[in-house]
């Protein structure tokens, strides 16, 4: 059995480790009502961005961008895997990286090889301890990502689907193989507490052409005019549109960490408590043994005086 200083120890180790679960909690906590107010403002903006491509694909004379065109026979896959760059946040990245493996097991069954890229130092250390090659990787920003992040990897990813399998391209003075398909998987926000993995296909892109006949009045009084021509946007466009996607994820990613963060912090408080306080009855328990004893050693010596 444990001694009392022991046990005092023991309460002092975990009051010390509630307090730092408690300061998570709250600094999750206030994040997370900045991180769904991010994702609230980008909406608007993608959803008028996806609006636009799909009036620029009705007008444009062929759908012939590379982004827009299957492979006949794809050969490799590069997938971009959205994770933490802290811990602490239960299992947001084991889910994330869960769906990767199973991603990664289905397109080798296909035929495909993939190729991994990893936003987060937690998906970065992941696949380098089981010596999985990792092609890329953008760390630093997982909790506060601005549009600039997702351009970066966006702009290696293109220039790799655009370059095909076929080829070699050069990146950041590697050259490698291209790609023919772009997958991205990170955490979609639902509420905060439930926050579900998601496997989205960036490219080939599917977008809708619009055939001029919704009964929508708001739409029906939408006259674009484009310059210099529809199929000129629509090559500018499309990897923005792709950087819209793989932002927007990112936002996504953002608040799931900080809600997992803050409902993962708040356990760890309340089981610090519940310890505290089974350690604090047992210390009383053995203190109050050790005073009972005390008083009948006092008492049977005083008895032994007497006779």
């Amino acid at each position: 059995m444990a001694s009392i200083r022991e046990l005092r120890s023991r309460i002092r180790s975990v009051n010390s480790t509630k307090k730092i679960t408690k300061a998570q909690e709250l600094i999750a906590t206030s994040r997370i009502t900045k991180a769904q107010a991010r994702v609230a403002a980008a909406k608007p903006y993608s959803e008028e961005m996806t609006s636009v491509l799909s009036e620029l694909a009705s007008k444009s004379g062929s759908l012939d961008h590379p982004l827009l065109t299957e492979r006949a026979n794809p050969k490799r896959a590069a997938i971009l895997v959205v994770s933490s760059d802290r811990g602490m946040c239960g299992g947001y990245n084991s889910n994330v990286l869960r769906e990767t493996r199973e991603l990664i097991q289905l397109l080798k069954d296909e035929g495909k090889e993939p190729v991994l890229y990893v936003m987060g130092q937690k998906g970065l250390d992941y696949f380098r301890f089981r010596g999985q090659d990792v092609a890329g990787a953008w760390t630093g920003f997982s909790q506060q990502p601005q549009h600039a992040d997702a351009t970066a990897a966006t702009e290696t990813l293109v220039k790799l689907f655009e370059t095909g399998s076929e080829e070699y391209v050069t990146i950041d003075g590697v050259e490698t193989h291209g790609v023919d398909e772009l997958h991205i998987v990170y955490t979609r926000f639902v509420s905060m507490l439930s926050q579900n993995p998601e496997v989205r296909r960036m490219a080939p892109l599917v977008v809708e052409e619009s055939d001029g006949t919704s009964g929508d009045d708001e739409a029906a009084a939408r006259n674009f005019t484009f310059e210099p021509s529809a199929d000129s946007l629509l090559s500018s466009l499309l990897p923005k549109y792709v950087a819209t996607r793989v932002f927007a994820a990112l936002l996504d990613s953002a608040a799931s960490e900080n809600a997992a963060r803050r409902t993962a912090m708040k356990a760890a408080t309340d089981n610090a408590n519940d310890l505290a306080v089974s350690l604090s009855r047992e210390a009383n328990q053995l203190r109050q043994a050790q005073i009972t004893q005390e008083i009948s050693e006092i008492v049977g010596g005083a008895g032994a005086l007497a006779n």
